[in-house]
């Protein structure tokens, strides 16, 4: 990957919903696994994309806590796919400077990828160049009812105090807590509803739907992305004299 670039047009944190790939599977008189395999290309080359450009987080909704309710068969499918693409790409995005984080019910996974993905977050810890967070098993109810669940279990315990709970606080206990406010989620696969993804980080991102598949989204249609990003006024609730308008 080439160095990384700045410019006051690219978000600091981009979330991905990645759809399309068992309707691109489906044109193709192809097996819906034959969609996720393919799905796994455009994976490598938004990476790349987004690292060159500057983006300090990309976070790839990979695996929905709503996903278990697939047939066990692609299920199977997407979890082996995991673990081939983690013992496949690692490497690079070690040598890279990527660093990988994931989120989610990971407890509910299978033992050996939770073996792989620890590893990968081991070995990538202590990487700045860009911040890779997959979701697996996610789902944004899910984020917000374990973030409820450790505050009582601490206000239970002594540890927190009831007045002390306040948006701020509540944001300190969700996965992403560590990492820059979302910026722009794209979703590609021609659906506009966000699917219980990052529901309390979406709050002002700018939301992006194209109806480019997944296993053909490039380089290209992620510039259509960000250039839509740049031409949006981004207020957070104050007045267009208040903050001036964007320039990219």
């Amino acid at each position: 990957m080439p160095e990384r670039t700045n410019s006051s047009a690219v978000p600091r944190h981009v979330a991905i919903i990645m759809d399309g790939n068992g309707r691109w599977a489906r044109q193709r008189a192809l097996p819906r696994q034959a969609g996720h395999r393919a799905g796994v290309k455009p994976v490598r080359r938004v990476v790349e994309s987004c690292a060159e450009r500057g983006v300090e987080v990309l976070t790839l909704f990979a695996f929905s806590s709503e996903n278990w309710q697939r047939p066990a068969e692609e299920v199977r499918g997407l979890m082996s796919l995991f673990v081939d693409a983690l013992d496949r790409e690692v490497e690079e995005l070690d040598s890279n400077g990527i660093r990988l984080k994931f989120i989610g019910d990971l407890t509910s996974l299978n033992p050996v990828l939770l073996e792989r993905i620890r590893a990968a977050e081991l070995k990538t810890l202590q990487n700045t160049r860009m911040t890779l967070v997959i979701a697996v098993a996610y789902g944004g109810r899910w984020d917000l009812a374990q973030a409820a669940k450790r505050m009582a279990a601490e206000v239970t315990e002594g540890k927190l105090k009831l007045d002390d709970i306040n948006s701020e606080c509540l944001a300190s206990y969700l996965a992403l807590a560590d990492l820059p406010d979302l910026d722009l989620l794209i979703r590609s696969g021609g659906e506009q509803r966000v699917s219980n993804f990052l529901l309390w980080e979406i709050a002002y991102a700018e939301l992006f739907f194209t109806d480019v598949l997944w296993p053909d989204f490039d380089a290209n249609e992620l510039t259509r992305a960000f250039d839509f990003f740049c031409g949006r006024e981004r207020r957070f609730g104050q007045t267009s004299d208040q903050v001036g308008a964007a320039t990219c």
